[in-house]
């Protein structure tokens, strides 16, 4: 008589399996994680600046956490096979990076100018949120990631590719820092007489971009290897969607509130994505060439 008794699924028990479950979990799921998350997302969060959602909703730190931790889910998984000594420490030292650049700016007005956070963004050490890097480090890698795309075999050249990536960096926040202003995440005061602003964010955060940037995409290339990234998002097709993410939130977040340059630098990141064949039918189904099959 045959086992009618429901087999559980084995876990991993080894690295090499916890990341193949972990590359079949994303690629199951991709349509949720990248598009249907950030449509939410944008809702909840316009919804929440209009005052259309009642406490504890409205701009519920955990619900943002998790919403950005599922959105980053495809990069990160994307990213872990790659994961070496080398790349552990780079990594750590741009976390470290990021805390203490961002504790320089609220405390000092430098690099970025005066500003100060108006909701909250999960717990905080020294007035930083410890939720940092997981806003700040994707942001550097999926411009990095597009760039190795789009330039090719010009990659190769390290005094064209980093400051194609620092560039493409500046432009992310030139999508990202609008909208987070408009939804009140920050806000940017002691603006200096004559100061010019663009949609509310004075050009001296895009001069703090510009350093932070530098020193972020500098950390990164040094760490990873180049041609292992290169073969890891051509196996497995969905480490770029959380910049389909990125495009969907805060160009959906800048429309509603009319930030229309915002608006049209996210759609040339959507075009990019179409360029390097990420942002396409293939959202919708697994790739071609499964990372878990031999």
């Amino acid at each position: 008589m045959a086992d009618s008794r429901t087999q559980l699924p084995r876990p991993p028990s080894t690295r090499r399996e916890a990341e193949l479950a972990l590359d079949r979990l994303v690629c199951d799921n991709r349509f949720t994680i990248s598009v249907f998350f950030p449509l939410n997302g944008a809702v909840l969060l316009v919804a929440s600046a209009m005052t259309w959602l009642p406490e504890p909703l409205a701009f519920n730190a955990f619900l943002i956490l998790f919403g950005t931790l599922v959105m980053r889910s495809p990069l990160i998984v994307g990213v872990l096979p790659l994961v070496t000594r080398r790349v552990a420490f780079g990594v750590a030292a741009l976390t470290g990076y990021a805390y203490a650049i961002e504790y320089t700016g609220i405390t000092t007005g430098w690099p970025y100018g005066w500003f100060e956070y108006g909701i909250d963004l999960g717990p905080t050490v020294a007035g930083v949120p410890i939720g940092l890097p997981v806003f700040f480090i994707p942001l550097v890698m999926n411009a990095y990631l597009l760039c190795l795309l789009l330039l090719g075999d010009r990659a190769r050249d390290t005094l064209v590719r980093l400051p194609v990536v620092i560039a493409m960096v500046l432009a992310m926040d030139v999508v990202l820092d609008p909208g987070a202003v408009a939804l009140g995440f920050w806000e940017y005061y002691r603006l200096a007489d004559g100061a010019i602003i663009f949609y509310g964010v004075p050009l001296s955060n895009y001069a703090g971009w510009v350093v932070s940037a530098t020193i972020a995409v500098a950390t990164l290339d040094w760490a990873f290897d180049r041609e292992a990234l290169l073969e890891r998002l051509d196996a497995t097709g969905f480490m770029l969607d959380d910049l389909v993410s990125f495009v969907i939130l805060w160009g959906g977040i800048n429309a509603w509130f009319g930030n229309w340059i915002p608006v049209a630098v996210a759609a040339l990141f959507g075009i990019g994505l179409l360029r390097t064949e990420r942002f396409d039918s293939r959202l919708f189904r697994l790739p071609r060439r499964l990372p878990w099959r031999s």
